[in-house]
């Protein structure tokens, strides 16, 4: 397991996660649904991505659809979401329902959602699962640390601070996005 690697997975995982940008839609939610915690959050992110990234080849093989054509087609929606994330357009819909909080809608779209699924299968193309897995986890430890401080995070960054860390990881998604394109390809 190589550093570097880690540190593409975590930032890759990162900027598809966006937990950055999505800090204004948690406090909107948080304000709705009171009982949004983030230990509870974490954990059902954690279930989602670590149960799609050890038994989502197998569910896709028994579909017919190999890891390459999936690392391909993963790699046109992180580009997809990059361009969302650097010209702010929305591509992706959310639709909310507001009754199960924690699960839905936080864990499952906005953390775990077909984007960062997508990039977990992705990913397996390129690395390895403990790759895989450490960059899960060291985004988990991010995930617990903003939902549990998501409006001290606002406080102290900003509207415009918020939007120059999207439009950042934005440009890095898309470049990440066409390096497992071209990797995908040979």
């Amino acid at each position: 397991m190589k550093l570097h690697e880690v540190l593409t997975v975590s930032f890759t995982l990162f900027a598809v996660i966006d937990m950055i940008g999505a800090v204004p839609l948690i406090i909107t939610l948080k304000e709705r649904i009171p009982g949004i915690h983030a230990l509870k959050v974490t954990l059902a992110s954690a279930i989602l991505m670590l149960g799609f990234l050890f038994a989502g080849e197998p569910f896709l093989r028994y579909l017919g659809v190999d890891l390459q054509s999936f690392a391909i087609a993963g790699s046109i929606v992180m580009f997809i979401l990059g361009l969302e994330m650097v010209l702010g357009i929305h591509v992706f819909k959310h639709d909310p329902d507001l009754s199960t909080g924690n699960i839905v809608p936080v864990a499952f779209p906005i953390i775990a959602g077909s984007g960062t699924l997508t990039t977990i299968m992705s990913l397996k193309s390129t690395y390895s699962d403990l790759v895989i897995s450490v960059g899960i986890a060291l985004n988990l430890i991010v995930i617990f640390v903003v939902v549990g401080s998501t409006r001290y995070i606002q406080r102290n960054l900003g509207k415009s601070g918020l939007e120059v860390m999207r439009k950042f990881f934005g440009v890095i998604l898309l470049a990440i996005a066409v390096k497992i394109f071209r990797a995908s390809l040979s």
